[in-house]
């Protein structure tokens, strides 16, 4: 008798979950149906696959996706929704009314299964770039004095004595009439600045070959990050870490947290040899980071330290070296402009026996300045940024849900018909400032906007400032017409096959 009692009492209680089980499928499929249509709705590309959304109209190759969405951005010139696989609508923001909305916030970068910046997490972790919430305003007021203007002004001297090596390179090119590309270069040259700067660390970056171990690295962590977010079928962790690319991911990602990690032990003992009587020396970003307290006087632990050394190493380098690279090759095909550069520059320092940029010539240089944001408007070092809604929010007029998945689609933002007269031209008299009076401020936002922008902002501006100069002062540079420059969008702007130019001294 008790056994069927108890028999009784586990046919009821599968049946009650059971019934649990078909009511909450039943609930998941009825609000998949109710997003489905509200997002349906919405103005964006109406070639839907049921297995891919809208991943199968994006082609490999950068220049026929960017044709792509040239036109989407035509048809759809403040937003449009895009599907990637049929659960996961994005929307992307193209207008300085609608990005403004996002960019004014704090609203943290999506994450979870299938979130682009998810697959960047085992390598660049929780730091600035990806952490959310109060770990994010933790961080950034902990950071934020490494970028005070009295620790950037020493760095000129740095930005200099790099521009001395990489001038250095370029000369052998130039005394043979040879071609060579600049984009290598460049990397190595940041790459060597931002170990400087941010880390005290001398390793002889730039002598080191044609290009740096870690610049390899970073160039393919951050194409295999964005190749596998046009990939659901990589989504799944234990699926992707089994495939060669998964495999490379994580050999890679090994090789750059190795070089962090020395990094960091090797500055650590220097300021436990130094102790508290040592000679000041101005605080770069990683004395900050090993010594800095929050309110309840508690620092950084070592995995947190890590992700920013990461992650600095990683946007302290690789963005200012796509901004600069793109500059040249705009200038490299554009002798008149070029020449405007040359003779501002030379009016500063053509009478010095030495022609360094020194800290009061950066307010200086207008005409330079105007030239590196029309570079970086024409080819954004960041093409995009993702933000996810923690709130219902009302964007041009329409009401969407708590978790959207934003794009600022920076790229489209600076291209856009719009906001910008021929956007596709490079101009860099666009940016004076009787001509950007009556354009919303949110129309350029190359380092983001508002309490997420780039904290390195001002930095990366003065280095490209110092570099620009030291080459254009030296050297006529003209694009190779023998050379094919093609985009390549990853996690910054690149070019396909490089970008060569012929240097001439002047």
């Amino acid at each position: 008798m008790e056994e069927d009692t108890t028999s009784i009492s586990w046919r009821i209680g599968y049946s009650i979950f059971g019934i649990y089980l078909v009511y909450k499928l039943i609930l998941g499929l009825k609000r998949f149906i109710e997003n489905f249509k509200f997002f349906n709705q919405l103005p964006g590309e109406t070639d839907f696959h049921w297995i891919w959304g809208n991943l199968h109209k994006l082609s490999r190759n950068t220049e026929e996706r960017m044709a792509y969405v040239k036109e989407l951005l035509k048809k759809y010139p403040r937003f449009y929704r895009t599907w990637l696989t049929p659960f996961k609508p994005v929307i992307n923001l193209s207008h300085p009314e609608t990005v403004k909305v996002l960019l004014k916030t704090s609203e943290p970068k999506p994450r979870g299964f299938g979130a682009s910046y998810e697959f960047a997490l085992p390598w660049l972790g929780d730091g600035l770039l990806l952490a959310g919430g109060k770990r994010w305003a933790r961080s950034r007021r902990l950071l934020t004095p490494a970028f005070h203007f009295d620790i950037l002004k020493p760095y000129v001297t740095i930005y200099n004595e790099a521009a001395d090596i990489l001038i250095e390179k370029i000369d052998k090119f130039a005394e043979n009439g040879e071609s060579f590309e600049i984009f290598s270069l460049i990397s190595q040259c940041t790459l060597d600045v931002i170990l400087r700067c941010a880390m005290s660390y001398k390793g002889d970056i730039q002598r080191k070959g044609e290009t740096h171990p870690y610049n390899q690295a970073v160039n393919e962590l951050s194409e295999l990050w964005f190749d596998r977010g046009r990939q659901p079928w990589l989504y799944f962790d234990t699926f992707y870490y089994m495939t060669k690319d998964g495999k490379r991911f994580r050999e890679q990602c090994n090789y750059v947290h190795s070089v962090s990690e020395e990094i960091i032990e090797k500055r650590r003992k220097t300021l436990e040899t130094e102790g508290p009587n040592k000679k000041q020396r101005y605080l770069d970003f990683l004395d900050i980071l090993l010594t800095a307290k929050d309110e309840n006087g508690v620092g950084l632990t070592p995995l947190e330290i890590r992700n920013e050394v990461d992650t600095f190493l990683f946007e302290g380098h690789d963005t200012t070296a796509s901004a600069i690279s793109w500059i040249l090759y705009s200038l490299s095909t554009h002798p008149l402009y070029q020449q405007q550069v040359f003779g501002e520059v030379e009016n500063l320092v053509g009478d010095r026996e030495c022609p360094n940029i020194k800290w009061n010539d950066l307010p200086k240089l207008e005409y330079l300045s105007r030239v590196i944001k029309e570079g970086m408007r024409l080819h954004c070092p960041v093409p995009f940024a993702q933000r996810e809604l923690t709130q219902d929010t009302v964007i041009d007029g329409h009401l969407f849900p708590k978790e959207t998945h934003c794009s600022i689609h920076i790229l489209n933002l600076h291209h856009n018909p719009l906001v910008w007269s021929d956007p596709w031209e490079f101009q860099p008299d666009r940016f004076l400032p009787e001509n950007m009076q009556n354009l919303d401020s949110y129309a350029f936002v190359p380092f983001s906007a508002g309490p997420r922008n780039c904290i390195g902002q001002h930095f990366a501006m003065d280095e490209e400032k110092v570099l620009l100069s030291r080459i254009i002062q030296r050297y006529q540079l003209k694009a190779d017409p023998d050379h094919l420059v093609q985009r390549k969008v990853a996690a910054v702007m690149r070019a396909e096959n490089g970008i060569r130019m012929f240097a001439t001294r002047r």
